[in-house]
């Protein structure tokens, strides 16, 4: 699992953002049910996942702005 950057999230349209969100949310599940909670690759996910939303919450206040 790679970690996400904005300028690969913002190369993303808006279904591919949400099949991703939902893709690291049921590999998230898979993970803590697997390892142990403070493993890094859960870590990793979550902080995937936070961008994502992220990243979606900040550009939809800028287009209603425009």
């Amino acid at each position: 699992m790679a970690i996400l950057k904005f300028k690969d999230i913002g190369k993303m349209n808006e279904k591919e953002k949400a099949d991703k969100i939902k893709e690291l949310k049921l590999e998230l599940v898979r993970a803590n049910v697997t390892a142990n909670r403070a493993n890094a690759k859960t870590k990793e996910i979550k902080k995937a996942i936070s961008r994502l939303i992220t990243f979606n919450k900040l550009h939809k206040g800028k287009l209603k702005n425009k």
